[in-house]
C-alpha cells in the first residue's frame, strides 16, 4: 500500500508540511496555480528553494493582499507575526481576538469564526477537501475555546492571519487528496522548549492550545528553544495522521522537505517520505480476565460499554475453570493509549479480580468504504486492500434495510451487487 510517513523531529508548521508534500507531487507549478485559484480572498502562495544545514528543499511563502505576517517574537519557523493569534503554522495561541477582553489597536479586519466556515464552504474544492479543512480548523478553534475560556463564537481572527491558515490548511488538505496516500504515519512530535512571547505575556512551549490538540499524541522536547509545534501544524497532524510511531518498513519512492525560516544547529524541516509499505501495523493491548459468575446480559453490557469507548475488539470464548466450574475468557483488545480507560471499565462493569495484558501486533488492510448504485437502491460497499490482497463486502445494513422494505431475499440483492 502507499504510505506517506511525516518525520517531525524539528516539530510542525503548516507551511512546512504544506511544503515537504509539494516536493512529492508530480506538478508543484501546476499544484500552486490551482492553489492560489481556490477563491481565497487576496491571498498568493509561492513556493521557493532554500536550504538548511545543507539540505535543499522548499519554503512556502503566503501573502495576503501582498502583506506577510511577521513578528519579532522568538518562534522556530517562519511567519512569525506581529499581531495576536496568528494560525499560520509558526505561532501558538495568540491569533484571536475577543470584544469583551481586549482593546488592542484595529489595524486590520478580524473575522469570526462563522466566517471562516462561510470562506471555506465556498472554496473551489473537493467536498472532501472542505470537510479535512473545516476539521482542522475545528480542531484549532475548539483549542482556542478550551485554553482562553469563551465559546467558540466569540472567537475572532487576524485578517491576514486567517487568510494564511486556511491557505496553509487547504493547501495541505488538498496535497494529501492528490497525492492519495493509503495511510499517513508521523514520528512522535518535537515540540521545542522554553518559553514564547505572545499579547497574552509570555507562555510555556508548547504553548497552551498547541498542548491541548497534541492530547494522546506522543510528544517530546529536547533542547532547541523555542515554539517548533504550531496548533496548525498540530492540527494537521492530528487530523491526518493514523499511527505516530517509529517509521515502518517503507520502499521509499520520493522524500520531500519542508523548511522553516529560523536557523538551529539541526535542519529545521519537516521530511516526508511517500513508498510502498505492507507493514501498516499498530501495537494493540489484549486485557483478559476469567468469568465465571456473570449472566449473558451483564457480560453483554460489558461489551457494549467497552464497544463504545473505543475498544477495537471484545469477544469471548469459553473455559473450563477450578472446581470444574463453566466459564468463559473475557478478552478486550484496543489501542495502547486506551488501557487504562478500558481496565476501568472492566473493573466496573464485571465481577473480575484480575486482568492479564498482552501487548500485540495487528496487521491490517487500509480501509475505505464506497458507494453503489442498484435498481433496488444505493447500498455502501465495505472495501479494504494492503498486502497483496483486496476484498470487498456489501454492508449488511443497507442490504437488510431494502430486503425488509421490498419483502426480497438477501440473497437477490447480493447477486445484483455481485453477479457472480
Amino acid at each position: 500500500m502507499k504510505a506517506l510517513y511525516l518525520e517531525c523531529g524539528m516539530g510542525a508548521a503548516g507551511d512546512m508540511l504544506m511544503a515537504a508534500l509539494l516536493e512529492l507531487h508530480d506538478d508543484p507549478k501546476g499544484f500552486l496555480e490551482k492553489l492560489n485559484n481556490i477563491g481565497i480572498p487576496g491571498v498568493v502562495v509561492n513556493a521557493e528553494k532554500t536550504a538548511k544545514c545543507g539540505i535543499t528543499g522548499t519554503h512556502i511563502k503566503v501573502t495576503v493582499n501582498g502583506e506577510e505576517e511577521e513578528s519579532g517574537h522568538e518562534h522556530a519557523h517562519e511567519h512569525e507575526h506581529h499581531h495576536e493569534h496568528s494560525h499560520n503554522g509558526h505561532n501558538h495561541d495568540e491569533h484571536h481576538a475577543y470584544d469583551h477582553e481586549h482593546d488592542h489597536k484595529r489595524e486590520h479586519s478580524h473575522g469570526s469564526y462563522h466566517d471562516i466556515e462561510h470562506l471555506i464552504g465556498h472554496l473551489k474544492v473537493s467536498d472532501n477537501v472542505k470537510k479535512n479543512v473545516l476539521a482542522v480548523y475545528a480542531l484549532i478553534a475548539g483549542a482556542e475555546s478550551h485554553v482562553h475560556g469563551v465559546p467558540v463564537t466569540q472567537i475572532h481572527f487576524h485578517e491576514v492571519g486567517q487568510m494564511d491558515a486556511v491557505a496553509d490548511i487547504a493547501g495541505v488538505c488538498m496535497l494529501m487528496e492528490e497525492l492519495a496516500p493509503d495511510v499517513v504515519l508521523s514520528s512522535p512530535v518535537n515540540t521545542g522548549s522554553g518559553h514564547v512571547r505572545c499579547a497574552h505575556g509570555i507562555l510555556p512551549v508548547p504553548a497552551p492550545a498547541t498542548a491541548y490538540i497534541l492530547r494522546n499524541v506522543p510528544i517530546y522536547s529536547d533542547e532547541t528553544k523555542g515554539e517548533l509545534c504550531t496548533p496548525t501544524g498540530a492540527a494537521l497532524l492530528k487530523h491526518s495522521v493514523k499511527e505516530f510511531r517509529v517509521m515502518p518498513v517503507i520502499t521509499v519512492e520520493k522524500i520531500g522537505y519542508g523548511m522553516g525560516k529560523k536557523d538551529f544547529g539541526k535542519a529545521n524541516c519537516v521530511r516526508a517520505f511517500l513508498g510502498e509499505s505492507n507493514s501498516a501495523n499498530e501495537e494493540v493491548i489484549e486485557l483478559v480476565c476469567n468469568l465465571d459468575d456473570m449472566t449473558p446480559e451483564a457480560i453483554a453490557f460489558a461489551q457494549g460499554l467497552l464497544f463504545e469507548e473505543g475498544a477495537l475488539d471484545v469477544y469471548t470464548a469459553p473455559i473450563g475453570m477450578k472446581k470444574g466450574r463453566a466459564g468463559l475468557s473475557f478478552t478486550c483488545m484496543c489501542r495502547v493509549e486506551d488501557k487504562d480507560k478500558m481496565l476501568r471499565l472492566i473493573f466496573r462493569h464485571t465481577t473480575t479480580l484480575g486482568v492479564r495484558e498482552y501487548l500485540c501486533r495487528r496487521y491490517t488492510l487500509q480501509k475505505e468504504q464506497t458507494e453503489v448504485k442498484t435498481k433496488y437502491g444505493a447500498i455502501r460497499l465495505k472495501t479494504a486492500r494492503g498486502f497483496g490482497a483486496e476484498k470487498a463486502k456489501p454492508e449488511y445494513e443497507d442490504v437488510a434495510k431494502i430486503a425488509r422494505e421490498k419483502n426480497i431475499p438477501l440473497q437477490d440483492i447480493l447477486k445484483e451487487i455481485n453477479p457472480v
